[in-house]
């Protein structure tokens, strides 16, 4: 299992008995987002990536604490909000 992101703090209730039981490897790791955003950027301008497959949920600018809300409570199904102007 791999987790790939932004440290969230302190988790609460892992199952860390279960996870040894079955000898599971578990690697984590934050995202080296400043490595990667200008090559992945470049791609997505090419067409030679689609990130609109994870886009669930488009709002204006000024519902960003809506979509905040929306995103951090898994709320209809979010996946990423998009802010537009």
């Amino acid at each position: 299992m791999s987790v790939i992101g932004v440290y969230g703090g302190l988790i609460d209730k892992f199952p860390a008995g279960s996870w040894m039981n079955r000898s599971l490897t578990l690697r984590t790791g934050q995202c080296h987002v400043q490595r990667y955003m200008e090559p992945l950027l470049r791609r997505v301008e090419r067409g030679e990536l689609d990130p609109t497959r994870v886009i669930t949920h488009t709002l204006p600018l000024e519902q960003a604490p809506r979509g905040f809300d929306i995103c951090k409570n898994k709320q209809d199904d979010c996946e990423k909000v998009v802010l537009k102007p």
